[in-house]
């Protein structure tokens, strides 16, 4: 009976670790899931309570506050570095549905207007700065250069490849990739998504989960650092830049235009006011030297 009870104890326990062991989130490593019921877990994001749905990624808003937080709310993970940008590193305030707030502001009361993306398209200002809507990000224009080798790829596998690379590992529907370019070593990836349905994910999500495994700094709860294959080569990435394209042109830039547009008046104003000025003296200095000339020629 001993023997018997010893077996059916070691299966019940082999059936129970799996359950465990699966009970993350494979899109998230900063989620804290809990196995509420046999077969049941439930992830949440860290230090707050919003649930996390793990098949797909989670919403950019949503990772940059969870990456702001104390490590005593992360439990036992090791906080990331944080979000570098010309901003600094702030908590997002975020909607129910993991979309940014159209005004973002910061422990010294400055605020500022963002787009769909998280990134400033306004001056900072006060608490009084109104941002009346959430201005949608539609292009997103990726750059990398991969390290030098004695020949390049093909362009057909290097477009295949990234093809592959957003569909699998970021959900990310083929139809919004709108183009591939490869001029050796620099490649450039444009997504486009007009409006987001409710069963895709987000450009401006897989814009950053991308940078973050470029970076090292996986979000995926794997955390294995990320490989492209090109046609069985290795692509390793050497620098990127991201880029994001508004339905509205961002608003900072036109009165930097406008700022640049009244130095240059004042420059080309100040020099035409030097220019005349010098001319005029010229003219009263001639002028002079003419009349002391006739002076002296009536004396004589």
């Amino acid at each position: 009976m001993e023997p018997l009870f010893g077996v059916v104890l070691a299966l019940i326990l082999a059936a129970a670790s799996p359950a465990n062991d699966s009970c993350t989130c494979a899109t998230n490593k900063w989620a804290v899931c809990a196995q509420d019921g046999p077969g049941n877990c439930t992830c949440r994001l860290a230090g707050s309570d919003h649930p996390v749905d793990c098949s797909t990624l989670t919403s950019k808003c949503f990772l940059m506050k969870a990456e702001t937080m104390p490590l005593k709310e992360k439990r036992l993970w090791r906080p990331p570095q944080g979000v570098l940008d010309s901003d600094g590193i702030y908590s997002p305030d975020c909607e129910d549905s993991g979309a940014f707030k159209a005004r973002q502001c910061n422990q010294s009361s400055t605020c500022w207007c963002v787009n769909s993306a998280g990134v400033r398209r306004t001056e900072r200002g006060g608490r009084s700065l109104s941002c009346s809507e959430l201005v949608r990000t539609r292009w997103i224009y990726i750059e990398l250069t991969h390290k030098r080798r004695s020949s390049a790829f093909h362009v057909p596998d290097v477009t295949k490849a990234l093809t592959e690379l957003f569909e699998s590992r970021y959900k990310l529907h083929p139809k919004y990739i709108a183009a591939i370019k490869y001029d050796p070593p620099l490649i450039q990836i444009r997504l486009h998504q007009n409006k987001k349905p409710s069963w895709d994910v987000d450009i401006a999500d897989v814009a950053y989960y991308f940078e973050k495994d470029v970076n090292n700094d996986s979000v995926f709860h794997s955390n294995g650092k990320l490989t492209v294959s090109v046609n069985g080569d290795s692509l390793a990435i050497d620098k990127l830049w991201i880029y994001y394209v508004d339905e509205k042109p961002p608003e900072f830039c036109m009165r930097q235009l406008a700022a640049g547009i009244s130095a240059v008046v004042t420059v080309v104003l100040l020099t035409a006011g030097v220019g005349i000025a010098a001319l005029l003296i010229l003219r009263w200095l001639r002028t002079r030297t003419y009349k002391k000339f006739e002076c002296k020629e009536m004396r004589e």
